[in-house]
């Protein structure tokens, strides 16, 4: 294969198959939307294999693991998906209140069980935010302890340089953290419609409409250039201690430099 043929091929596998959310099948056209919100963000993902039996008892019935078998999301069964929140606004356009928060999530790809119906659940979350707890989805505990700082350096002729470190905890034990620099490279443009589920009232689900900017910096199964220079992640405690209880691998470090999303209502 030709070089430029051969880049070409790896972007698409990439866009295809590290992204927030499998789209396959998962918005009924016919059906009315009610949009809720829209929001402007930067997150930072790290997809995971964790062990299954731990996961399993997060998922209601009726819902399986949908884990891909090749391509950048290979083998990775959670998501733990770091969230700042620059601007949220209401369907009108106006600002929010509040008009920004941050948070962190564990998202699982899923399917119904014995069909293709592709999607994601939210299993747990921690938000700086106390009004946002539960949350919609019912998940959400209020992170007591909560930081974020992304710092950026440039200089001429030198690659640009990013410094990220996320930390939220509950007063029940839960954390989730991650610390890391990386030489920054363009985003590749995607977009998706998913449906995310709730864990605890799976009748419910919202559809997310996402535009985002996906720069893949190491992952364990396509050939992208290792950008990560320095990284380390803590995990755990209270109702996800059995998630992270040291088997845990990273398969994927993915930086979304720009996200935006609007929220529905089926």
């Amino acid at each position: 294969m030709k070089p430029q043929a051969a880049f070409g091929a790896i972007w698409a596998l990439l866009a295809g198959c590290a992204i927030v959310g499998l789209t396959a099948g998962l918005i009924g056209q016919a059906t009315a939307q009610t949009m809720v919100e829209h929001s402007s963000e930067v997150r930072m993902q790290l997809d995971f294999v964790v062990p299954a039996p731990a996961l399993a008892k997060f998922l209601p019935d009726g819902f399986e693991p949908n884990i891909a078998t090749s391509g950048a999301a290979k083998d990775c069964n959670v998501r733990m998906i770091f969230i700042d929140r620059v601007d949220i606004t209401k369907p009108d356009g106006s600002p929010a209140t509040p008009g920004s928060n941050q948070l962190v999530y564990l998202a699982v790809p899923v399917k119904r069980a014995g069909s293709s119906e592709a999607a994601q659940m939210l299993i747990y979350g921690l938000t700086a935010d106390p009004k946002d707890a539960p949350g919609p989805h019912g998940v959400y505990a209020h992170a007591n302890t909560h930081r974020m700082s992304r710092s950026t350096s440039v200089a001429a002729g030198q690659p640009t340089l990013t410094e990220e470190h996320w930390e939220f905890a509950a007063a029940s034990g839960e954390r989730m953290e991650v610390r890391l620099k990386y030489e920054r490279a363009a985003a590749r443009k995607t977009s998706n419609e998913v449906k995310f589920f709730s864990s605890v009232n799976p009748s419910f689900f919202q559809i997310f409409k996402i535009d985002q900017g996906l720069d893949i910096m190491r992952n364990a199964t396509v050939p992208v250039r290792d950008r990560v220079t320095e990284f380390s992640y803590k995990a755990g405690g209270g109702k996800i201690a059995p998630l992270f209880d040291g088997t845990e691998k990273v398969v994927s470090i993915d930086a979304l430099h720009w996200y935006t999303r609007g929220v529905y209502l089926p």
